[in-house]
């Protein structure tokens, strides 16, 4: 089986559990970290049509759509079962006019060149069986001058802080969100994928390579979380 369809089936076997382990593993800072984020992409006094990629279960997609003024976002993601809780949250919130959901691959957007004001994927672009194909085909559907944010977990780089985040998350973690889920595979997974992907210097010069300017990085939470940006020529 190729890594993209263990990944939709795995979050398809999660998606249920997902927001309450997530924000009870997370100590609920990703809801930190997913409001920095929007605060960089949206301009409140600008009509903004939003791509937010693997959406999950749309926290993301949601809060996105709760701060733009005019505009509207489209969440795309590989997992059907994520997105069928994605529908229902933003239904309870009111937001069907705001957001539109769909089931998708981010490596191949049906989307047109120049779609997007702004592209955004949190904790997502690990999963991509091709990151730079992925990375390609965000700039691809931006609009000139359109930007994109990405947000990933990520090992921090002070010594003692990443022994204690390494017992947590390598260890730990696996173990509550295995019970939690029943799927314990899923949560040894998680952290491996975290460890797997690029070094901050390595991402932003992937980015680079794909057509991105102005790339940036800001680390969060002491490099637990990094925060990278660019856009299109």
């Amino acid at each position: 089986m190729a890594k993209k369809d263990k990944v939709q089936s795995m979050f398809d076997s999660i998606a249920g559990n997902y927001d309450r382990l997530n924000h009870i593993m997370s100590f609920d800072v990703d809801k930190i970290w997913r409001k920095r984020a929007v605060h960089k992409v949206v301009d409140e006094e600008k009509e903004l049509n939003i791509l937010d990629l693997a959406c999950g279960t749309g926290d993301s997609s949601i809060a996105l759509a709760e701060k733009l003024t005019e505009g509207r976002v489209t969440g795309v993601d590989l997992s059907e079962g994520m997105l069928a809780v994605m529908r229902e949250k933003v239904q309870k919130k009111g937001l069907g006019g705001k957001i539109s959901m769909e089931l998708g691959d981010g490596e191949n957007l049906r989307f047109a060149e120049g779609s997007f004001d702004g592209v955004t994927i949190c904790f997502g672009l690990r999963n991509f069986e091709d990151k730079n194909k992925g990375l390609r085909e965000m700039l691809r559907v931006l609009k000139p001058g359109g930007k994109v944010l990405i947000l990933e977990l990520s090992q921090p780089e002070n010594p003692l802080v990443k022994w204690v985040y390494d017992i947590y998350f390598l260890h730990i973690l696996p173990r509550i969100g295995g019970k939690g889920s029943g799927n314990v595979s899923a949560y040894r997974y998680l952290p491996a994928s975290v460890v797997a992907f690029p070094h901050r210097k390595e991402f932003m010069s992937m980015m680079s390579e794909a057509g991105f300017t102005r790339v940036e990085h800001k680390a969060l939470s002491m490099g637990i979380c990094r925060m990278y940006t660019g856009e299109k020529p």
